[in-house]
C-alpha cells in the first residue's frame, strides 16, 4: 500500500473481520510469496498453519489470558514511554523509538511482563531478517537474504536461550507467565503441543510481523492526528 498509492486496500478494523481474515484460510490466503526464512529447516509449514496458530492463540487467549486482561500492562507501558520521551532534551528519531515501544508491548504479552528482553531486542538483527523475507534470495555476502540469513542465526540462539530459562523456571512461582508460556503447554496437532524449535520460529515469526505492523499503524496514526488535530477533540 506505500509502494504503490494507487492500489487499492482494504483496511480490517472490527475484532469479528479481523478473526475472519485471521482464520478463514478458504476466503483469504496469504497475498506474497512465502519465505523460507523465517522457518529455515525446521518443518513448519506456514501457508498450512496460516489459520491454525491465530486459531491456537485465540484459544489460549480465550482460556488464559483474555485480551483485557492486558490493557492494563499496554496503558503501563505507554504511560512509560510517552513520559521518557517527554524528559528528553533532544528531539527523538520516532520510527526507531516507536518500534522499541512496540517490541516491549509484544515482549510483554507473549513473555509476560517484566521479562528481560535485553537478550533478543536487538532492532537491527529483527530489521535485517524482515528486509530479506521478499527479495530474490541469494547467499552471497552483500545481498539482502544473506543477511538476514545471518541476523537469524543470531536471534534464534538469543530466544532459545530465552525459551530455555523459562522452561527452567517453569516453577518458579515470580516468574511472570505469557502468552508462549501457555501455548507451549496447548494440544497443536493430533494432541501434540509444538516443540521447543517450533516456539522459537513462532516468536521470531510473531516478533518481526507484529513489530513491523503494529509499529506502522501506529506512526501512520501519529501522523494523521498530528495533520487532523480537530479529531483528538472528539476522542
Amino acid at each position: 500500500m506505500e509502494e504503490n498509492p494507487s492500489t487499492a486496500s482494504i483496511i480490517v478494523c472490527s475484532g469479528e473481520l479481523c478473526k475472519k481474515v485471521l482464520t478463514y484460510d478458504n476466503n483469504f490466503q496469504w497475498g506474497y510469496p512465502i519465505s523460507n526464512l523465517i522457518q529455515d529447516d525446521v518443518p513448519f509449514d506456514y501457508t498450512y498453519n496460516h489459520g491454525r496458530l491465530p486459531r491456537l492463540s485465540i484459544t489460549v487467549l480465550n482460556q488464559h489470558q483474555p485480551p483485557l486482561s492486558h490493557l492494563g500492562t499496554i496503558e503501563k507501558i505507554v504511560i512509560n514511554t510517552l513520559e521518557e520521551w517527554s524528559k528528553m532534551k533532544e528531539p527523538i528519531l520516532f520510527v526507531p523509538e516507536v518500534n522499541k515501544f512496540v517490541f516491549k508491548l509484544i515482549i510483554a504479552i507473549f513473555l509476560g511482563f517484566g521479562t528481560d528482553d535485553t537478550q533478543i531486542a536487538s532492532m537491527e538483527y529483527y530489521r535485517k531478517v524482515y528486509y530479506g523475507l521478499h527479495p530474490t534470495p541469494i547467499n552471497i555476502p552483500g545481498f539482502a537474504y544473506h543477511r538476514a540469513l545471518q541476523a537469524r542465526k543470531v536471534l534464534v540462539n538469543k530466544i532459545r536461550g530465552v525459551l530455555g530459562e523459562r522452561r527452567e523456571r517453569c516453577n518458579d512461582p515470580n516468574l511472570n507467565t505469557g502468552i508462549i508460556d501457555f501455548m507451549a503447554k496447548a494440544d497443536y496437532e493430533d494432541g501434540r503441543p509444538l516443540n521447543h524449535e517450533q516456539l522459537v520460529v513462532l516468536l521470531i515469526g510473531l516478533f518481526i510481523a507484529g513489530r513491523e505492523t503494529t509499529s506502522r499503524t501506529a506512526i501512520w496514526a501519529t501522523i494523521y492526528l498530528h495533520n487532523h488535530p480537530h479529531l483528538l477533540h472528539k476522542a
